[in-house]
Order: structure tokens, then C-alpha cells, then sequence
């Protein structure tokens, strides 16, 4: 309609400028007419035109003709005048025709250059077109080539905005096109294909950080151990010159003590050697050694591609998987110290990444999680060092598991992670030190007790008698002033023994370190520790060597000197403590040291040792008796073996000068006792039946030589004739014997007169 419209206006308007025309043409002058005519020919209603001129001369052919039949003469006249005006008119059309074709021939090149304005005119609006059309599609192609980049290179998380941006911005603007079709099509798969690399490298950064996990837990302990070292250094500081002087002096006096026979102590720990590694040098971050971008990039893939629930759901049961073979410790763990820092190593690493993660990313990884892998983290590895810290039977590898539990306990503290169980289990693994600690300390003193030549310490020189009183405290004025050479009461076992005493307190300490223990808890620990060794390693290596078959009456009564001072030495001890710990004695709940009863037993059983030994010797001795108690000969002297036996008796209680009064004094006592029982047993034996005076003179001498031994006062202190009281039922046994004799000799008429009964048997005195 709006076409039939316009049509129809169209036409109104060329019929009025027609109409104009012909006016002109009427009312103008044949020589003004020609700008008229070229209006016409200008426009594009030539033919319409014509027709209206057409029209317009029928109808004043058909006025002339009607004029002229009324006025018939003005009608010949206007003939006459047409005919006149036809001929002018065949000149103008004939002019006309000649112009036009002198223009037609004249404007045929302007009419060619014209079309090729035309052709040129279209093909400018067609390029004009064609560049608005690519300005609208290169954007397109540039972020799809942006895109095909980021994807070549990796750029995963860019390459997903660059889509994300292609899809929803630029794509509309040209989705008509085949090609933006295309890409419509392959945004899908660009989106899969992204997750799928991006869970790939995801997959990899797993399995690089399982790997690396030892690297990254070894670097997190050593800052850990670095801040450790640097806090014992500042809180050291002010303390210069106040009470915790006396423990560094303690430690001190200890070192200078301590001999070749030392266990090794600190230097033995590669914990502890930390610190002299190059300190200044910066130890790198968990961030530093590892790249989390991937994590990062996968995560902000999936967020976007709205799949995040399901990376948290794989990232943490990936995770779980790994927690379980990091805490699986392998079989042979215990055997040495770099198989525990392995695994711990490995378990830090692991848990230096998880907390990483749960401060940098948002909710892949909360708190619970973390809480939930850590407590079942505890539990394996408490487990683990429970079962393989029971086969370890060296008290330095239990020290240095000890101080790398406390630096993996540190380490993970640091991060935020609750460690009490941790420390809780090194009491009990301290429990089990000190069972290593005394089978070392046993093997210790075996090797002392047995290398030991049980004789007084001879010193030549003044240089040489401070070096004992510097290993073992004694005081004894009457030594001071005899010059030299001079002897010590105590033979080399015992500063050798105190010494390691002081040793095995040392190292007892050596594990309460970082422990969070107060100085009372230290302290009963220690004194408990050393009780035990008191009380059971040391009193049985004593109780090891006063048993032994081949020991000595000499080493037996050094052995009681030695006990005894020793039991003397256990104040001293008792302030090396108190200086270590600062908790006075007299402190409440304060553990005692039993050192003084473990040496009172074991001189105890070293006194009835001797008493055995001496008894023996004496056995040994009677055992070469040989009497004769059919002898018709009258001696005069004792019996050799009894002369002997004097003898040995009178230089064994010689070496007891040194020992306590009234051990000296029973031994003694004992040995006169065990010898007239001993005699009285062969007087009275079932196998003697007869015997003669000859006989009974020669016991009778025999008597009177252990009488006179008893006289001698062999060993000081006994009351007058205390000592010979041992031997009054021998000689009471012998006198009875004798008048016995005299009284059957007279009346016995058998009875020959070299002694000798004939036919009467003795009778038995009981």
C-alpha cells in the first residue's frame, strides 16, 4: 500500500510539473523554449511527457478545429500560419535532431565514464560494507586465535575467560555467519578439553608434591629448628649471671670431667647441627620449593565451569590417599636415625602443603578436614614410634629420635596443629630410654669392674693427685700431708664409676630438653633414673664381681673400701643434681637417691664373701691335714699346714687395715671360729677310733698355735682375750681327750708302752 502510495504521489507530482511545462511552452517565447525542453529531457517522464504534449495538441487541434468552424477565416488564417509555423517547426525539429546527435556523439564518453563512476560509486559502498563486516568479525578471529594461544601454551584459566568472553560478547554480534556457527559449536568441547588438561596437570602436581613432600618437610624443620635456636638465644640473653649460671657451669664442670670412656652426647644428633650450617642463608618456603598454580588454575576452571563441588571431592580423596602412604613407615625405620626423618619429613611436607592450601585457596580444603587427616595423621605415626622406637636398643639413636620427635612437634606446632599427644608419647618413649640407658650403663660399668686392678691409686706428683680429686670428690688431711709417692684408699674404679654416675645424670637430662617440662618434673625424672641405676645396673654389676669364682680375698676387701667411699660420694651427687635442676633438696615430693643402700648391700655381700672366701681358704688349707693318729712319736711344732695357715691368715688381715673396724673384726672372728669347728670336726670325725698321745700332742700343739695367733691380735679392736674365746670348745674338746688318755692308761692293762690300745676303741666326745 505504501508503494501504491507513493506511486500514486509520484505521478500527481510529474503530472503538475508537466503541466508547468506545457504552460511555459504556451506562454514563453520560441527562443526562450529551450531550457524548457531540457527540463524534459533532464527528467525521466520523457515518454509521459510526450504523451501530454500529445494530448495537450488534440485538444488545441480540436479548440482550432472548433474555433475555426466558427471562425472559418480566422481558421484559414491560423492554417496559413500553422503552415508557416510547421515549416519553422521541421527546421527546430531538425535543428533538435542535430543537437541531440552532436550530444549523443559528445556525451558518449561522459556517459561511459559515468557508468564506470557507477560501477566504482557500488563497488565503495560494497568495500564500505565488507569492512564494517570484518571490523564486527576480527575481533571474533582475534579472541579465537587469543584463545587457541592460551591453550597451546597452557594458559588454561585465561584461555577459559577468553571463552567465556568469545561466547557471550563477541559471538552474538556476528552469529549469522557459518563460521561464528562453528565456533558455537566447538565451545563445548574447548570447555571439556580445558578441564580435562587442567585435572591432568592437577593429577601431576599431586604426584610432584608426594614426591617432593620429603624436600618440602625437611626445609619446614630446618626454619623451624633456625627460630628454635634463635629463641633459645634470645631467652639465653638475660639470663647471664642469674640462677640458670649454675646449670651452664654444672655442664661445664661435667664436660671437664668426662674421659675417653664418654658416650657421645649433643654432637651425635644431626638435629642439633642445624645451626652450624650456614645460619645467615635463607631456608626457602613451602611456596618457594613448590608451584600451586595448578591448583589454583583447577580450581578457578571448575568454579567456573561450575563444577567446584566435584574438584574439592577428588583434590581431598586424592589427598586422603596420599595421607595414607605418607604415614605408612617403612619396615626397616628403626635401624637408623635418617629412616625417622624420612618419615617425618614426608608427614610435615604433606601437612606444610594441606595448611598452604587452606590459607590460599577458599573452601578447598576447611579446618575440619584438615583437623580430620591431622588426627588420624597422630595416630598412625604415635603408633608407628611406639612399635619401631621398642626395637631400638641404642640410647644415642633413642636421644636423636627423641630430638627429632620435638623438632617435627615444633615444626607442625608452628602451622597450627595440636602436638600434645606427641609429647605425651615421649615420656613413655623416655621411660624406654632409660632401660637403654641403663643396658649401656651396664655394659659400662662391666667393663670397669672388670678392668679394674682392685689396687690403691698410686700418684707421684702433685699434678696427678688434683686430677684424681678432680674426678672424684675426697678430702682426707693425713693423705694431704704424707709426700709423695702416695696411695689413694680407692682403687681407679670408683672416680671411673662416680664419673659415669655423673654421665648417665647428664644424659638423663639430655632427653628432658624441649620437652615443656618443669624443673621439678626434670628433676624427679632424673633422681628415679639414677635410682635405678644405683639400685639395679650398678648393685648387680657389684653383686656380678663379688660373686665371680676367681675373685680374690684382695680385691674382695678393695671392693668394701671402694663401696665405702663411694657412699660417701652420693651428697655430691645429690648437689650435681640439685646444681642441673635447680630444685633444692629439700623441696617437697623431691625422689631421694638410694645410693647409699645399694653400696651398703653390696659391701654387705662383699663381707660375706669374704667370710666365704676365707672359710674356703681355710677348707683348702685343712684339707692338706694329715694326721696320724696312730703315731707312737712325741712333735714339737706345729703342724706345717697349720703354720701355713697362720700365716695366710696373718697377711690377709694385714690388707684389711683399710676396711671398717668391725669388718675386719667379724671376718676375724669368722675365720677363728670356722677353723676350731673346722679342727674339732677332724678330732672328732667317725673314722677315728684310736689314737695315741703321740696323736693327741700334735693336735695339742696345733691348739696352741691358733691360741697364740688369736693373742697376736691379728686385727685391732677385739677386748682381751675376746678372740680367743673362738678357740676355748677346741681346747676344752682336746683337754678332755687328754685326761681321758691318762685315765685309760692306767687302768687299761692292755695298753702298750708306746701308747698304742690294743684292744679298746676311743670313746667319742660330741
Amino acid at each position: 500500500m505504501e508503494r501504491v502510495k507513493m506511486a500514486e504521489a509520484e505521478s500527481l507530482e510529474t503530472a503538475a510539473e508537466h503541466e508547468r511545462i506545457l504552460r511555459e511552452i504556451e506562454s514563453t517565447d520560441t527562443a526562450c523554449i529551450g531550457p524548457t525542453l531540457r527540463s524534459v529531457y533532464d527528467g525521466e517522464e520523457h515518454g509521459r511527457f510526450m504523451e501530454k504534449l500529445e494530448t495537450r495538441i488534440r485538444n488545441h487541434d480540436r479548440e482550432i478545429e472548433k474555433m475555426c468552424n466558427f471562425h472559418y477565416q480566422g481558421f484559414v488564417d491560423s492554417i496559413t500560419e500553422l503552415l508557416k509555423v510547421r515549416g519553422e517547426a521541421q527546421k527546430l525539429k531538425n535543428q533538435v535532431t542535430d543537437t541531440n546527435r552532436k550530444l549523443q556523439h559528445e556525451g558518449k564518453e561522459l556517459v561511459i565514464a559515468m557508468e564506470e563512476l557507477k560501477q566504482c560509486r557500488l563497488q565503495q559502498r560494497n568495500i564500505s560494507a565488507t569492512v564494517d563486516k570484518l571490523m564486527l568479525c576480527l575481533p571474533v578471529l582475534e579472541m579465537y586465535s587469543k584463545l587457541r594461544e592460551q591453550m597451546k601454551t597452557k594458559r588454561h584459566y585465561p584461555a577459559l575467560k577468553t571463552l567465556e568472553h568469545l561466547e557471550h560478547t563477541y559471538l552474538p554480534q556476528v552469529s549469522h555467519y557459518r563460521f561464528c556457527k562453528v565456533m558455537v559449536d566447538n565451545i563445548p568441547k574447548l570447555r571439556e578439553e580445558i578441564k580435562d588438561v587442567s585435572m591432568s596437570d592437577l593429577k601431576d602436581f599431586l604426584e610432584s608434591i608426594r614426591k617432593h613432600s620429603d624436600k618440602i618437610g625437611e626445609t619446614a624443620m630446618k626454619q623451624a629448628q633456625q627460630q628454635r635456636n634463635l629463641d633459645n638465644i634470645i631467652l639465653q640473653q638475660p639470663r647471664i649471671g642469674s640462677k640458670r649460671k649454675s646449670k651452664k657451669e654444672a655442664y661445664t664442670i661435667f664436660d671437664t670431667e668426662i674421659e675417653s670412656t664418654s658416650p657421645k652426647s649433643e654432637q651425635d644428633s644431626g638435629i642439633l647441627d642445624v645451626e652450624d650450617e650456614e645460619d645467615d642463608e635463607e631456608v626457602p618456603g613451602a611456596q618457594d620449593l613448590v608451584d600451586f598454580s595448578p591448583v589454583y588454575r583447577c580450581l578457578h576452571i571448575y568454579s567456573v565451569l561450575g563444577a567446584r563441588e566435584t574438584f574439592e571431592n577428588y583434590y581431598r580423596k586424592q589427598r586422603r590417599k596420599q595421607a595414607r602412604l605418607v604415614l605408612q613407615p617403612p619396615s626397616n625405620m628403626h635401624e637408623t636415625l635418617d629412616g625417622y626423618r624420612k618419615y617425618f619429613n614426608q608427614i610435615v611436607g604433606f601437612f606444610v602443603v594441606e595448611d598452604h592450601i587452606l590459607h590460599t585457596t577458599q573452601g578447598l580444603v576447611n579446618r575440619a578436614y584438615i583437623d580430620e587427616l591431622w588426627e588420624m595423621a597422630l595416630s598412625k605415626t604415635i603408633a608407628a614410634l611406639r612399635t619401631h622406637s621398642s626395637y631400638c636398643s641404642d640410647p644415642n639413636l633413642v636421644l636423636d629420635l627423641k630430638n627429632l620427635i620435638v623438632l617435627f612437634a615444633d615444626t607442625l606446632q608452628v602451622y597450627g596443629f595440636p602436638v600434645n599427644q606427641l609429647f605425651d608419647m615421649l615420656l613413655e618413649i623416655r621411660d624406654q630410654y632409660s632401660e637403654t640407658l641403663l643396658k649401656k650403663w651396664s655394659g659400662i660399668f662391666r667393663n670397669i669392674l672388670d678392668s679394674d686392678n682392685y689396687s690403691p691409686i698410686p700418684v707421684t706428683s702433685e699434678e696427678m693427685y688434683k686430677k684424681v680429686i678432680g674426678q672424684f670428690p675426697f678430702q682426707d688431711a693425713e693423705l694431704e700431708k704424707q709426700p709423695f709417692p702416695k696411695k689413694f684408699p680407692f682403687s681407679e674404679f670408683v672416680p671411673k664409676v662416680y664419673n659415669q654416675i655423673k654421665e648417665f645424670i647428664y644424659a638423663c637430662l639430655k632427653f628432658s630438653e624441649d620437652l615443656h617440662l618443669s624443673s621439678t618434673e626434670v628433676d624427679d625424672m632424673i633422681r628415679k633414673s639414677t635410682n635405678l641405676l644405683l639400685t639395679r645396673t650398678l648393685s648387680n654389676s657389684l653383686q656380678n664381681v663379688i660373686k665371680r669364682k676367681n675373685i680374690g680375698l684382695t680385691e674382695l676387701v678393695q671392693i668394701i673400701i671402694n663401696t665405702t667411699h663411694l657412699e660417701k660420694s652420693c651428697k655430691y651427687l645429690e648437689e650435681f643434681i640439685t646444681n642441673i635442676t635447680n630444685v633444692l633438696p629439700e623441696t617437697v615430693h623431691t625422689t631421694k637417691l638410694y645410693g647409699t643402700t645399694t653400696f651398703k648391700d653390696a659391701r654387705h655381700a662383699a663381707e660375706e664373701e669374704i667370710y666365704t672366701n676365707l672359710n674356703q681358704k681355710i677348707d683348702q688349707f685343712l684339707q692338706l691335714a694329715d694326721y696320724d693318729w696312730m703315731t707312737g712319736d712325741l712333735g714339737s711344732k706345729a703342724s706345717d699346714y697349720l703354720v701355713d695357715l697362720i700365716a695366710f691368715l696373718r697377711s690377709t688381715f694385714a690388707v684389711f687395715t683399710h676396711l671398717p673396724g668391725k669388718v675386719a673384726q667379724t671376718a676375724c672372728m669368722s675365720a677363728c671360729k670356722h677353723l676350731a669347728t673346722s679342727l674339732m670336726q677332724l678330732l672328732l670325725e667317725a673314722e677315728v677310733r684310736q689314737l695315741t698321745l703321740g696323736a693327741l700332742q700334735q693336735f695339742n700343739l696345733d691348739v696352741r698355735e691358733c691360741e697364740q695367733f688369736a693373742r697376736s691380735g691379728p686385727v685391732p679392736g677385739f677386748q682381751e682375750d675376746t678372740l680367743q674365746l673362738a678357740f676355748i670348745d677346741l681346747r676344752q674338746e682336746e683337754t678332755h681327750s687328754r685326761a681321758w688318755w691318762t685315765k685309760e692308761h692306767h687302768q687299761n692293762p692292755f695298753l702298750s708302752m708306746n701308747g698304742e690300745f690294743l684292744f679298746q676303741e676311743l670313746p667319742v666326745y660330741r
